[in-house]
């Protein structure tokens, strides 16, 4: 019998023969339209939407006041580029990360388009201020697809499987992690050994570190390594940069997760979140270090597009005006204790709640090195999927469930995902 054709089976069958292998996707979903934290497939379907862009879109889909920037943007000009000639929202969106990075010293801002490229131009930035050309990242770590953000990554399949030679002069560091060895006296003593046997401190430029992983599995850095971490950096003549792509723009309770370790790093790399789902990302830092370079070394084609711009200015209006900061660590603390409630009820297969705020996970057992099955993680979130919610992985073997709602889910959409959710963990572990 021929299976019935639907909107979405067509769909996926055209994007297997004219898309790249290589570009995965999460689920059988064709998206039709979206709103808040719901997304409707062409089929009509209705899901509660727990991935967000994978963190783009922490003001939800389609916010009113991001659609009115944008439409009115459009209407005045689209592309002047800002090589050719300045533009007010570029300027505005620079002022305003200026104002809400921390750190008491002036500040300057490079606008980019992806998350990559804010990556790409951070190296840039410290190698031509510091004169060095050695930068440290950490283990499972991710910073982006181009070759150098590849290079930094601290995770071979699938992001460096296949695709080198890589860039020279990255040094790759233990992450702090207790679950794999290293706790933050562990990790800081790696810096030193790394030091003393691969490179030396005065040949390092920066070191480069996401305060909570993203792809890694979401494990956040203990505050005190991270005040560590700036510590060695100061004694070294190191930079400190920290990528807040995915963590950044109210996910963990504060506008950039760093805060919240009172440590104030010399640049940060954001992206995401902070366009209300419009491409649009950059670095922010210390003036005297981001205009090492020279006019001309930094820049892009679309870098600082004006409808993204205008998008960001609304994303800063909204996070005042609805109070984006105080829902996400209530929704923190909600989403905490249902994922705590889930993870009692299956212990011999959820071994753990990682991250911080309301960037949260559920941590399943480990799969067996070589075993070609789907993780338990990855079979929760098919089940949860068809039950309507849609979530993620992530973690060294896809081991993780993670959670990346819109910071304005209504309780209601809560309920619905998290109760999907439950069910899907139910049809795969057993009631």
């Amino acid at each position: 019998m021929q299976a019935t054709r639907t909107r979405t089976s067509d769909l996926l069958d055209r994007r297997r023969r004219a898309v790249a292998r290589g570009i995965s996707t999460a689920h059988p979903l064709a998206v039709a339209r979206a709103e808040g934290a719901r997304i409707w497939d062409e089929d009509g379907r209705e899901f509660i939407d727990f991935a967000g862009g994978i963190g783009a879109l922490n003001v939800g889909h389609r916010h009113p006041a991001v659609v009115a920037a944008v439409a009115a943007q459009l209407d005045a000009f689209t592309h002047p580029a800002i090589q050719v000639g300045s533009y007010e929202g570029y300027v505005a969106v620079a002022e305003k990360m200026n104002a809400l990075a921390p750190g008491d010293f002036e500040k300057k801002t490079l606008l980019v388009t992806t998350g990559s490229e804010a990556t790409e131009n951070a190296v840039k930035i410290a190698r031509q201020a510091t004169g060095r050309t050695g930068i440290v990242s950490f283990t499972l770590g991710f910073h982006g697809r181009t070759i150098l953000a590849t290079s930094l990554n601290g995770k071979v399949v699938p992001y460096k499987q296949n695709f080198g030679p890589f860039v020279p002069e990255i040094y790759t560091a233990p992450y702090p992690e207790a679950a794999r060895g290293y706790d933050t006296a562990r990790a800081l003593a790696a810096l030193d050994e790394l030091f003393e046997t691969r490179v030396a401190p005065n040949r390092v430029a920066a070191f480069i570190i996401e305060p909570v992983q993203g792809e890694g599995g979401f494990v956040a850095a203990p505050f005190e390594f991270l005040r560590g971490l700036r510590a060695l950096a100061d004694r070294h003549g190191i930079l400190l940069i920290v990528d807040e792509i995915q963590c950044g723009f109210g996910r963990t309770g504060t506008m950039f997760a760093i805060e919240q370790a009172g440590v104030v790093p010399d640049m940060i790399l954001f992206a995401k979140s902070v366009a209300g789902g419009m491409p649009l990302a950059g670095v922010v830092g210390r003036a005297d270090i981001v205009d090492a370079v020279e006019p001309g070394g930094l820049g892009g084609t679309y870098a600082g597009n004006p409808l993204a711009c205008a998008a960001a200015l609304a994303v800063f209006e909204i996070f005042e005006r609805e109070d984006i900061l105080g829902r996400s660590r209530t929704l923190g603390r909600t989403l905490r204790a249902r994922l705590e409630a889930l993870a009692a009820k299956y212990p011999h297969a959820i071994t753990g709640i990682r991250g911080l705020g309301a960037m949260l996970a559920l941590e399943f057992t480990m799969p067996r090195t070589g075993d070609p099955a789907p993780s338990l993680a990855q079979r929760v979130v098919a089940a949860a999927f068809e039950e309507g919610v849609i979530t993620l992985t992530a973690g060294p073997k896809s081991n993780v469930l993670r959670i990346l709602v819109p910071i304005v889910v209504t309780g209601e959409e809560l309920d619905r995902g998290t109760g999907a959710l439950e069910r899907g963990c139910a049809r795969v572990l057993g009631s």
